[in-house]
């Protein structure tokens, strides 16, 4: 099993350091509401080792369970975001059942992509949008 020690010069990787913040807000927001992980888990039937798991970083949920998650602590999803760039923009935004379903879809499925194809589906999803409005 490969454990990470941190450097005191580099910065951790991306995944690890999203994952961790994602974990980290979650509880903060549970106890800030004075809740236990085994109430989360009666509203959304996550199981509370799971929830143990992303609250410590060693799991990173779907678009799907943070949106059981925020619910179950009365919060939009965005609220989970807020400190970040794309939070902040998304902060007013309220995402559908359908939307998040869709967004969640596009994050499983362009996780392997390489950056070169990321970018080329993206611009395709703009002219699809352009000709939509046109």
């Amino acid at each position: 099993m490969h454990t990470m020690t941190p450097s005191l010069d580099s910065a951790p990787p991306a995944p690890l350091s999203i994952s961790m913040n994602i974990g980290t807000t979650i509880r903060d927001y549970r106890l800030q509401k004075g809740m236990s992980q085994g109430d989360i888990e009666k509203r959304t039937g996550l199981l509370r080792c799971y929830l143990s798991r992303v609250e410590n970083g060693h799991t990173v949920p779907s678009l799907e369970t943070l949106q059981k998650i925020a619910r179950a602590l009365d919060l939009q999803l965005s609220q989970f975001f807020a400190e970040e760039t794309v939070g902040k923009e998304m902060s007013t935004l309220r995402l559908s059942e359908e939307e998040i379903r869709f967004l969640t879809q596009i994050q499983r499925y362009s996780a392997n992509l390489s950056e070169s194809d990321r970018r080329l589906l993206l611009a395709m999803v703009r002219k699809f949008a352009a000709t939509a409005l046109a």
